[in-house]
C-alpha cells in the first residue's frame, strides 16, 4: 500500500527533538520512518498493543519493521483505564526481560492513550530509559497522549500519579486506522479537540460549530478530519516545546482535566472514558469560570453545546462533595498547596489560576448538581 501524502510537525525540543508524521496508510512505512529518525535497522522493538488492535494491525506494523530489519516482538496486553496498573506495567518489563531488550533497544507503543501511556513508562524505567515510539490508533492519542512525552499508569488516589516525562523518538498517525474505532472512543477523542478550541484555536472551535454533525468521522469529511488531526498535532508540539516538564505554559492543556480526573478516580477508572470525562470537566471548569466573573455565560452555553452535539456527556455525576476537594487537593497540579485551574476567559483564551476558594469550588460543585 502506497501512503498518500505525508505531513510532519516537527517537536523542536532543546534536546531529543522528534517528528510527528500524519499519513493516511502511514503503518506500512513505520520502519522506514524508524530509520529516518536513526534508528539502526537491526535493533530490537518491543511492539506493545492490546487484543482490539492487533487483530487489524499488529502484522503490518511487524512486517514493515522486519522488512527493514529490526527484530520484533510483540506484547498484547489488556489496555482499558482500569488496567493502568503498576502490575500491568511490570507484564510490559517481563516481557522486555525475556526479549533481552539492551539499551539501544525501542518499545513501540500501538494503541490507545493508556497504551502509549503504560508503553512509555515501562521504556523510561526499564534499564533507566530505554527509547520508545508511539503509533497511535486513538482519536484521543493522536491528537493529545502520544505527543509530549508523558507517561505514567494510575494509583488508586489518582490519575496519573505515577509516571516520567519521556519523549518518543517518533509519533506516527496513520489516519486510516480511525476507521475500526467504536464510535464512543470517536467522540472521547473529539473532547480533546474541543479543549484546543478553547485554549488557544478560536477558528478551530467555530469550524466546529459550523459542522452539521461533528460526532462522527463521517459528519466531519476526510478533509476536516485531516485538519483536526493537523491542527490539534501543531498546537500541542507548540506548547511542549515551550515548556517540556509543565513548569509554566504546558499546564494549559490540563484544560477540563483538573475537574476530570475527579470524575474518572470517584466514579472508577473505565466507568468513563477519559475524554468523556475531559468533557464534563471542561462544563464543571467553564461554570467556575462564569461564576467567578471570568467567562461570560454565553460562551459557556456555546461550549456545552458544542460537547452535547458531539455526544459526549455534559452532567456533573452525583459525587459526595467532600470526596470532590479530597481528590482535588491531592491532585498532581497543586502547586506549594494551591490548587491550580486553567480558566476560560474567551473561546481561544485561557489563564491559570491558583486563587480559588474551598468556598467557590462548593458553590460551582452545587450549581452543577441543581
Amino acid at each position: 500500500m502506497t501512503t498518500t501524502t505525508v505531513h510532519r510537525i516537527h517537536v523542536a525540543l532543546e534536546r531529543n527533538a522528534y517528528d510527528v508524521v500524519i499519513g493516511d496508510g502511514s503503518l506500512h512505512d513505520i520502519g522506514a520512518e524508524l530509520l529516518s529518525a536513526g534508528v539502526k535497522a537491526g535493533r530490537k522493538v518491543l511492539v506493545v498493543t492490546n487484543p482490539d488492535v492487533a487483530g487489524p494491525y499488529a502484522e503490518t506494523v511487524m512486517s514493515s519493521l522486519r522488512g527493514q530489519g529490526f527484530s520484533v516482538e510483540m506484547l498484547v496486553i489488556e489496555a482499558g483505564e482500569q488496567q493502568k496498573t503498576p502490575a500491568t506495567m511490570g507484564l510490559i518489563h517481563d516481557a522486555a526481560f525475556k526479549a533481552r531488550l539492551e539499551r539501544s533497544s525501542l518499545m513501540l507503543a500501538l494503541g490507545g492513550g493508556v497504551v502509549g501511556d503504560m508503553t512509555g513508562f515501562a521504556a523510561a524505567t526499564w534499564l533507566r530509559g530505554i527509547g520508545v515510539v508511539q503509533v497511535p490508533t486513538t482519536l484521543l492519542a493522536m491528537v493529545d497522549a502520544a505527543i509530549g512525552g508523558k507517561t505514567g499508569v494510575n494509583h488508586p488516589g489518582g490519575k496519573n500519579l505515577i509516571g516520567a516525562f519521556h519523549q518518543p523518538s517518533l509519533v506516527l498517525i496513520d489516519q486510516a486506522t480511525l476507521a475500526t474505532l467504536p464510535i464512543r472512543e470517536f467522540r472521547a477523542g473529539m473532547a480533546e479537540v474541543v479543549k484546543y478550541g478553547i485554549l488557544g484555536d478560536r477558528n478551530l472551535f467555530e469550524e466546529l460549530e459550523s459542522c452539521l454533525d461533528p460526532s462522527s468521522p463521517e459528519g466531519l469529511g476526510d478533509e476536516r478530519l485531516t485538519s483536526i488531526l493537523l491542527r490539534s498535532a501543531a498546537a500541542k508540539a507548540r506548547v511542549v516545546a515551550a515548556d517540556e516538564r509543565e513548569g509554566g505554559l504546558r499546564a494549559i492543556l490540563n484544560y477540563g482535566h483538573t475537574f476530570g480526573h475527579v470524575v474518572e478516580t470517584l466514579c472508577g477508572y473505565g466507568t468513563w472514558l477519559h475524554g468523556e470525562a475531559v468533557a464534563i470537566g471542561m462544563v464543571a471548569v467553564g461554570e467556575l469560570a462564569v461564576q467567578r466573573g471570568e467567562w461570560s455565560r454565553s460562551e459557556a452555553e456555546r461550549q456545552a453545546v458544542l460537547i452535547q452535539r458531539i455526544g459526549l456527556p455534559t452532567a456533573w455525576p452525583d459525587l459526595d462533595i467532600e470526596r470532590v476537594l479530597q481528590t482535588l487537593e491531592g491532585d498532581k497540579k497543586v502547586l506549594d498547596g494551591r490548587l491550580r485551574f486553567v480558566m476560560p476567559t474567551a473561546i481561544g483564551e485561557v489563564v491559570i489560576k491558583d486563587d480559588i476558594s474551598r468556598e467557590q469550588i462548593l458553590s460551582c460543585l452545587r450549581s452543577l448538581r441543581a
